[in-house]
């Protein structure tokens, strides 16, 4: 497959929009683009210091796996990449990953999110398996516990918690969401008193099927989508 088809052009211009740049050194005067046979150290691809460098598989594949990653709302599971690139499970098992880990914080990702005239959703769940589905061998699969904050319109913050008491959602609400933002519940008790700690709160009350009252901007639609069916 050439260079064009494969997405490595694509991949040069979106990240050296300027002209090719050396990934290890960044000076441009005596840099230039080489042809694929030349390529044999690989250290002037535009794959290096990305998420797609030292890899095998050819690069539209991991550049498709990203759109759909990216542009599907639950994301997509391993199986689902497999079917769809054509690819080994374990190769797409492996891409999924990097993928994801592609799409953690960078060293400034542990900021608050939210802020003056932000809104940020919060929510808890339990991730796990379910008692009628474990084998009669195998001991009832644990529940984990999760909780999350969603920014509108912004970033998110996911959290593997011990349980979802109100000690502990405050701690990561206060390390996670700024107090200058408006946050969005449910009725749960657990946020009780410690919603006073911010611009503003409102709930929804799901105990008695309000999700999304009418003209009304109040909800955790965007909080509760995010976590998996």
């Amino acid at each position: 497959m050439d260079k064009v088809t494969d997405g490595g052009e694509r991949l040069e211009s979106q990240r050296w929009p300027g002209g090719t740049v050396c990934p290890f050194c960044e000076q441009r005067a005596t840099v230039k683009a080489l042809p694929p046979e030349a390529m044999k150290n690989k250290k002037g691809e535009p794959q290096i210091g990305t998420l797609y460098e030292r890899s095998h598989i050819p690069l539209h594949k991991w550049l498709l796996a990203t759109h759909l990653m990216c542009s599907s709302k639950k994301s997509m599971n391993a199986h689902q990449l497999h079917r769809m690139l054509g690819i080994t499970y374990k190769s797409a098992w492996f891409m999924a990953h990097r993928i994801r880990e592609g799409m953690g914080p960078d060293k400034d990702g542990n900021d608050p999110i939210g802020g003056e005239g932000k809104v940020v959703e919060s929510d808890e769940t339990f991730v796990g398996g379910k008692a009628r589905n474990a084998h009669k061998s195998k001991p009832i699969p644990k529940k984990h516990a999760v909780v999350a904050q969603v920014e509108r319109d912004g970033e998110i913050r996911a959290h593997h918690v011990p349980d979802v008491a109100a000690k502990t959602v405050r701690k990561y609400l206060a390390t996670s969401v700024d107090r200058a933002s408006y946050l969005m519940t449910d009725e749960s008790m657990v946020y009780v008193g410690v919603t006073k700690e911010f611009k503003g709160h409102s709930s929804v009350n799901h105990s008695a099927d309000e999700y999304v009252p009418f003209g009304s901007f109040v909800h955790v639609s965007g909080a509760e989508s995010f976590f998996p069916c």
